[in-house]
């Protein structure tokens, strides 16, 4: 396996058909509905499509999840995501979910910056975008303690709980890409 998506702790794999169970747990977390996109349950055939359809090459589905495990055990913490990936322009946009047990430990940041490695140095993408609600604090953290820029606010971007709420607009540059 590749030195890119790994470190000493974790690595970054693609998903597996036996990722189903800890998907739909996960996917189906209303706490994290707010943050994200999903409006609804996701069932488990779904779920086994979705699993198909993630064996894809990034360039056909613009979208690349990896599941981020634990070397020492092999267990599986939580999942990165590249998405609406556009190599003309040289960009994607990350998104990150952790799971609960294994937040505050410094995963999030180890597995941001594998992640990175992999979208400047292998895709030769030149930046990184990540939408966040500005209620996420601790999203917020996590992408400024790994480099990442609060660039832009969009106003009343998002509806949570029959609100409004700005969106805080992070990005990273790959200063490494002209050299």
């Amino acid at each position: 396996m590749s030195k890119l998506l790994q470190n000493d702790e974790i690595l970054l794999r693609a998903l597996e058909p036996e990722d189903l169970d800890i998907l739909y747990e996960w996917e189906n977390d209303t706490d994290l509905w707010k943050y994200g996109s999903s409006l609804s349950p996701f069932s488990r055939f779904a779920l086994r499509q979705y699993l198909v359809y993630a064996q894809q090459d990034i360039y056909q589905t613009k979208q690349l999840r990896l599941m981020i495990v634990l070397r020492k055990n092999n267990q599986r913490i939580g999942t990165v995501d590249l998405y609406d990936f556009d190599p003309f322009h040289g960009r994607a946009g990350v998104g990150i979910l952790l799971d609960k047990k294994y937040r505050n430990q410094g995963y999030g940041s180890k597995s941001l910056e594998l992640l990175e490695e992999y979208a400047f140095n292998f895709l030769k993408l030149h930046q990184l975008y990540a939408f966040i609600p500005d209620q996420n604090i601790a999203s917020i953290r996590l992408f400024k303690k790994v480099g990442f820029l609060h660039t832009a606010t969009l106003k009343e971007w998002v509806s949570l709980q029959h609100t409004y709420v700005d969106v805080i607009v992070m990005q990273k540059f790959n200063t490494k890409r002209n050299q």
